[in-house]
């Protein structure tokens, strides 16, 4: 497994690891972001989806509509889970149609500790822990080769 270890200290700080990791992203990545409440989830996705060539401006948390889908190097999938109770609320509503939708594209799926059991093995994991008001612990790990590279321009090596 490869992990990745970082304090971001400020919200531009996890926007820019954000959109290094977009820089990075190959077709048929999926990103499962987990954390609570205002930990940085979408901040991250705008960074994502920004190194994949989609203006900041048009992410915005899918909360009311579940999916965004957004063009840029790479169409951008960005689920957000939050009104979901769970895995059966995830099926009955299409989720997981949209796996085989992103094998070109990248699936970014925020709350996804709530189907965790769904998602396809492989995936890269996102998780925030809360700091202060402007610091975050975050930690990525996949056991992907699929980010091997990703894994490797982050340590800078």
């Amino acid at each position: 497994m490869s992990k990745y270890q970082i304090t971001s200290v400020s919200p531009a700080a996890t926007m820019n690891l954000g959109k290094k990791i977009g820089q990075l992203l190959k077709p048929g990545g999926v990103i499962s972001l987990i954390g609570e409440l205002g930990c940085g989830k979408t901040l991250i996705t705008r960074g994502i989806c920004g190194g994949l060539g989609v203006p900041a401006r048009q992410v915005n948390s899918p909360t009311f509509q579940l999916v965004n889908e957004y063009r840029g190097r790479l169409t951008v999938f960005h689920i957000d889970l939050y009104r979901l109770s769970g895995i059966d609320d995830s099926i009955d509503i299409g989720i997981t149609d949209y796996f085989s939708r992103a094998r070109e594209g990248i699936m970014v799926i925020e709350w996804a500790e709530k189907i965790i059991d769904l998602l396809p093995p492989g995936l890269l994991k996102i998780e925030f822990d809360i700091i202060s008001k402007q610091k975050r612990h975050i930690v990525l790990s996949s056991t992907s080769r699929r980010f091997a590279g990703l894994f490797k321009e982050l340590r800078g090596k």
